[in-house]
């Protein structure tokens, strides 16, 4: 004689199709805020150099400086001989500034 059972086949098929589903949702999540991390520190970059370039030679140097590493300079403030920049790469924005100090020799 023959009992027959419940049968518990399959039942964690489902289980395992969501935890495949919650493990792809976290590496998307890990890629897209590595894509804003990497473009903030790009962005930051960029912002550094244009800076560095406004203060010691000008708006167009700062200007290039900004499109050579991938930016768009954004903001460009001159005030004296303190600079300060904006520059955004995709979503990303940064500030930098920099002050041109020149150091007076005396000729005697």
């Amino acid at each position: 004689m023959r009992v027959e059972r419940s049968s518990d086949r399959g039942q964690a098929l489902p289980l395992v199709v969501l935890l495949l589903g919650v493990g792809l949702m976290a590496v998307l999540l890990v890629v897209h805020v590595g894509n804003q991390v990497s473009q903030q520190a790009q962005a930051q970059t960029a912002a550094d150099a244009a800076a560095l370039a406004g203060a010691a030679e000008g708006r167009l140097a700062a200007l290039q400086m900004a499109e050579i590493n991938g930016g768009v300079l954004e903001v460009f403030d001159a005030n004296g001989a303190s600079v300060q920049v904006v520059v955004s790469i995709g979503t990303a924005h940064a500030e930098a500034r920099a002050v041109r100090w020149v150091r007076w020799i005396d000729p005697e």
